[in-house]
């Protein structure tokens, strides 16, 4: 998606060999434009999967989430990582361990929004290791409905999320794949890498 590469190539800080900061247009302050292209590029990539729900974590996912159950025609979901005071009961809960963050977070889900036999697409900003798109896959199962696909919006290609998570039988599909932040320089992935 040139769009969302050249936004990258532009606006992304390399902070490290293996963190992208994209807080002007992704993760902090948001680009709508870029969203709605986003939510755009992730239905058509996910066309005929029959998906009834979208599904994200709080709170890097929400645009890219919404923006895509925008033109699915279907309502988004997110997972909740604070405790709420009204969502306490009749809920799924699952930990899942942030990269970036380098914390374990329990994520909850309320039982009503999920039910048997729906498809739910998965979106989050970004995969680096898998774990925050294998918890929402493990809240989708538990509630008996069936993972449709997960859409990335940013993928670390040089970890291993991708490959765990297609070994575990997920269709992924990342809008941007990133290969390298090595000497501070974005080098993108090629889809067959």
């Amino acid at each position: 998606m040139e769009l969302l590469k050249n936004k990258v190539l532009q606006e992304g800080k390399v902070l490290s060999g293996k963190v992208l900061k994209v807080d002007s247009f992704l993760n902090h302050q948001m680009d709508p434009v870029l969203m709605k292209e986003v939510g755009r590029e992730f239905t058509r990539r996910f066309d005929g999967e029959r998906i009834t729900k979208v599904l994200t974590i709080e709170s890097s996912g929400i645009a890219p989430g919404i923006m895509t159950a925008l033109e699915l025609n279907v309502p988004m979901i997110f997972a909740r990582k604070q405790k709420s005071l009204t969502l306490r009961e009749d809920i799924f809960v699952e930990k899942v361990f942030s990269f970036t963050k380098q914390e374990t977070n329990e994520i909850t889900v309320s039982r009503k929004f999920i039910q048997p036999g729906e498809r739910v697409l998965i979106v989050d900003d970004f995969l680096a290791n898998g774990e925050a798109a294998f918890g929402l896959a493990r809240i989708v199962e538990q509630a008996g409905a069936e993972v449709a696909g997960i859409g990335i919006v940013i993928e670390k290609a040089f970890q291993p999320g991708r490959r765990v998570l297609k070994e575990a039988g997920y269709r992924v599909e990342s809008l941007v794949r990133i290969g390298s932040l090595e000497d501070g320089q974005v080098t993108f992935a090629e889809d067959g890498e």
